[in-house]
């Protein structure tokens, strides 16, 4: 009889990440932060975004990636290319991809929280034990993570992207299907300056907010 460790979660875990290339990645920090400063916090913030999937239980960990992978990205994870042209398309074709791969429920993050813990990682997890869907709101209106028992891309494509609401179509969405949805907390995600002072108050040991400190010098 096998027994799994109690650790244990039924799904995979996918980021869906553009590579840190200057004038590519977190142009809205730009001014104050130059294109390569902006790069860096990008960077800083993929990384912690990534170890803290490293750290949660995963049945697999897939990174997205538009770009090349770099110094930042672990071992243990499978590098599949972003496909399609909106983000809707893209975050839809990122749930396809990771279920080909391996037939698990999918939680889906980006790399712009970098404030996330394995443990919210671990209970969007669990949720999908029991529930069909899994959401966590992001404060400008958006979602930063979302996760799919039986990821199914009628349930993304479409959806307006980068609108101030766009978590709450995508909310409607999901419960316009019949689905139950277990909802994380809030986090902000890294777009402005102000988002970024924000963020690294709230993870002060991250890659994040070190580097943020950094640049302040």
């Amino acid at each position: 009889m096998s027994h799994h460790p109690v650790d244990h979660s039924p799904a995979q875990i996918v980021i869906i990440a553009k590579e840190p290339l200057p004038g590519k990645v977190k142009t809205r920090l730009t001014p104050p932060y130059s294109p390569a400063e902006a790069a860096a916090l990008a960077e800083a913030a993929l990384s912690d975004s990534v170890r803290a999937v490293a750290a949660a239980p995963a049945t697999q960990r897939v990174l997205a990636l538009d770009g090349l992978p770099g110094r930042w990205l672990p071992a243990g994870f499978v590098v599949i290319p972003q496909r399609g042209e909106g983000l809707d398309e893209r975050l839809a074709a990122a749930f396809a991809d990771a279920l080909r791969l391996r037939p698990d429920p999918v939680v889906l993050i980006g790399m712009d929280t970098p404030q996330v813990t394995p443990a919210l990682l671990r209970e969007a997890g669990k949720a999908l034990e029991r529930h069909d869907a899994v959401y966590g709101p992001a404060a400008d209106g958006g979602f930063w993570l979302l996760g799919l028992r039986r990821p199914d891309p009628a349930l993304l494509l479409g959806v307006p992207m980068s609108h101030p609401e766009t978590g709450k179509l995508q909310l409607d969405r999901l419960e316009r299907a019949g689905l139950a949805v277990h909802h994380l907390p809030e986090l902000i995600d890294v777009d402005t300056a102000a988002d970024a002072v924000a963020v690294a108050a709230a993870a002060p040991a991250s890659c994040f907010a070190a580097t943020l400190r950094e640049l302040g010098r």
